[in-house]
């Protein structure tokens, strides 16, 4: 007979087996939608004010792609309504060329859906997360479903309309009130209304914030914000010029994963593995392509969905190896320093700064295969607050970054520069500069390394803060020297203010004295103060035309000649430029040239040209180069830098090119930083 044990032990086993059954039976799949749905915090849906920022965020970015891909000029409308403490309606109207009635549904109802996951260029929406999110947020908040409406161009087409609401189960739209209606005075362009629980605030983080960033770093757009007062602010167009259309390139080789690899292979319609490296990636030649096969020990005629793991992983090994070009950059479309400019300007014009920097876009580069773009722009003086940290302004392919500011690899690179060398204040040498100045970076790429998925901030690669560091560098460089430039130009002329009072009423007295006429004292003024003056000025003429003069005065003793530079915008250049007597030439980027000679001593000549178009502001008349004299008695513009490409005039010296002692302590020729 069994034992009371032996009776005992198959319960305990049939009780295991029963949990386990158990457990089995709560297992089920999870969609995206309901994940997304329980982790709205992820996607930037955290708080109120800022869920109320992150829809409407993700339609404009929405609807300025849009545009930019159909070559329109955006119009974007934004309108909040308060509807109680809690609830508000967002509608968000553009221009663009509108959304097929059957695409509609999935567009705004489904999420991972869109058009530019794959696709290798620059764009500011590309996980197909974000506007579906905010209609999402808005039903499981509200109950209520969002309004679409869109309209495709063609004289023949009538608009559609339906509400959306979302099946976070089955992660697919609801829709009801589907309808076709005629769109009065609409060409083409989509509309979204949805009502989502919310906190409206202003200032820092505020939705007004965000759509006056998202304007200076897309200066082609028009944005018209109605606020829940009815207060209505418009950011006009600032150019008519469109962004450069980025194109689609083809994966790069470098930093790819075994993963990766073999999905590739696997989709591949290449028949061999020689066609599959040279024709499904970018830069690969057939050269390459054959020494990446033979250091792998791989087979040129070898099916890429035959490609086993072990063979994946030998190419990639090989790859690092091989000497591949870094990617094709036509797939990015950075800003450019005189749309910076121009953003910043027609902006912040309300500040009245004192300087606009010129702003530094640098060479582009990689990071794990993707190209990527940093630009920079420092703007400084005027009516911005000096007694408080710099104000920075973070961007990735166009969009401003309001949120996590201390985690973003801009912030770190701003933090770790020296900026005391620069002329503003830090304590320590790091951290976050104070002074009344404006810090603007932009980071474009064919995948922007977030650290979310509500892009808030970006990681910090070491090739990418390297090169936010870089191009700090430069543009802070353009600050000090206009700084040191304007601080030595305040000097001199307080010297020749005294030079001019004193002189003469010494002279005159000495005269009545003596009983003689009054000297003429322009030689001896000359010799004291020994400078060449280069005094710029600018006259508006109308909205778009800007008449620019250049005075060089010569105060030394000697016949002068001396070349003038200046970098101007070229759409913005005017027939007269060319007439000018003193022009010599200018390049492709817009650098100019003029030489004027023979200045006698007491004698000035001008040199004159004009600016005409909306890029014409752009151009600092401060921001003057000169060649052909030596530095230390030139005043009103800098040595040309070597990078400019251009061999300037032998620098001449005389006899009497001498520096007075505090003259000598100002005089700066820019040096290279340590780093």
């Amino acid at each position: 007979m069994p034992s009371e044990n032996d009776t005992k032990k198959p319960a305990a086993s049939e009780k295991k087996t029963a949990t386990a059954v158990k457990m089995a039976s709560k297992q089920q799949e999870i969609s995206v939608t309901e994940f997304f749905e329980k982790n709205k915090q992820i996607l930037g849906f955290d708080s109120r004010s800022k869920s109320l920022l992150m829809g409407i965020k993700e339609a404009v970015d929405n609807s300025l792609d849009a545009c930019e891909e159909a070559a329109i000029l955006p119009d974007v409308d934004v309108t909040i309504d308060r509807l109680n403490d809690e609830d508000y309606h967002i509608v968000i109207e553009d221009n663009g060329p509108g959304i097929v009635h059957k695409m509609m549904p999935n567009v705004f109802g489904r999420l991972l859906y869109g058009s530019r996951f794959h696709a290798l260029r620059q764009s500011r929406g590309q996980q197909g997360i974000g506007i579906s999110a905010t209609v999402m947020y808005g039903n499981i908040t509200t109950g209520k479903p969002a309004h679409v409406e869109s309209k495709i161009e063609g004289e023949d087409e009538v608009a559609w309309g339906m509400d959306i609401v979302i099946d976070t189960k089955a992660n697919r739209p609801i829709v009801t009130n589907d309808k076709a209606f005629t769109w009065e005075g609409k060409e083409h362009g989509t509309r979204i209304a949805y009502t989502i629980k919310g906190r409206y605030i202003t200032g820092k983080q505020s939705i007004f914030e965000y759509l006056r960033d998202t304007a200076i770093v897309n200066p082609h757009a028009q944005i018209v914000f109605r606020d829940p007062e009815g207060k209505r602010f418009t950011f006009e167009r600032a150019t008519d010029i469109m962004p450069p259309r980025p194109k689609e390139i083809k994966p790069h080789p470098e930093g790819m994963e075994i993963g990766d690899l073999m999905k590739y292979a696997s989709n591949s319609a290449q028949k061999t593995m020689n066609t599959f490296l040279k024709n499904d990636f970018s830069r690969i030649t057939d050269r390459l392509a054959k020494e990446i096969l033979a250091k792998a020990k791989v087979k040129e005629d070898k099916k890429p969905a035959d490609l086993t793991r072990e063979e994946a992983i030998a190419i990639l090994e090989a790859i690092k190896t091989a000497k591949i070009m870094a990617p094709p950059t036509d797939c990015l479309s950075p800003i450019g320093d005189h749309l910076i400019k121009k953003g910043l300007m027609h902006v912040l014009d309300g500040l009245r700064p004192e300087y606009y920097a010129t702003p530094v876009t640098r060479s582009p580069k990689a990071v794990n295969g993707n190209p990527f773009v940093v630009e920079a722009g420092i703007v400084y003086g005027g009516d911005i607050p000096s007694d408080g940290q710099v104000q920075i302004l973070r961007f990735a392919n166009r969009v401003p970054l309001l949120y996590q500011q201390g985690a973003c690899a801009i912030t770190k690179a701003i933090s770790e520069m020296d900026w005391r060398r620069y002329g503003l204040e830090q304590r320590g040498g790091k951290g976050i500069p104070y002074g009344p100045a404006i810090i603007l970076v932009h980071v474009a790429s064919t995948k922007v390394p977030f650290t979310s998925e509500g892009k808030e901030a970006v990681a910090g690669f070491p090739e990418l803060q390297s090169e936010i560091g870089l191009a700090l560098r430069l543009c802070a460089r353009n600050l000090k020297s206009h700084l040191n430039k304007m601080e030595r130009k305040k000097k001199t002329h307080a010297k020749f203010e005294i030079v001019q009072e004193i002189l003469p009423d010494m002279a005159q007295k000495a005269a009545d004295h003596l009983g003689k006429p009054v000297p003429n004292l322009d030689r001896t003024i000359t010799k004291i103060m020994n400078v060449v003056w280069v005094e710029p000025s600018v006259e508006k003429k109308g909205k778009n035309l800007r008449v620019i003069k250049y005075t060089v005065y010569n105060y030394t003793n000697t016949k002068r000649t001396l070349r003038l530079h200046a970098q101007v915008p070229r759409e913005s250049l005017n027939l007269t430029l060319y007439s000018n007597p003193f022009f010599l030439d200018i390049n492709d980027e817009g650098k100019a040239n003029w030489e004027i000679p023979d200045i006698e001593p007491s004698m000035h000549k001008e040199l004159m040209f004009e600016l005409s178009g909306d890029m014409a502001d752009t151009f600092d008349a401060d921001d003057i180069y000169f060649s052909g004299l030596n530095p230390v008695i030139v005043m009103g513009a800098e040595l040309l830098p070597g990078d400019w490409g251009i061999k300037g005039m032998e620098i001449v010296e005389s006899d009497d090119d001498f520096v007075n002692e505090d003259e000598e302590e100002e005089t700066e020729v820019e040096e290279l930083d340590d780093e």
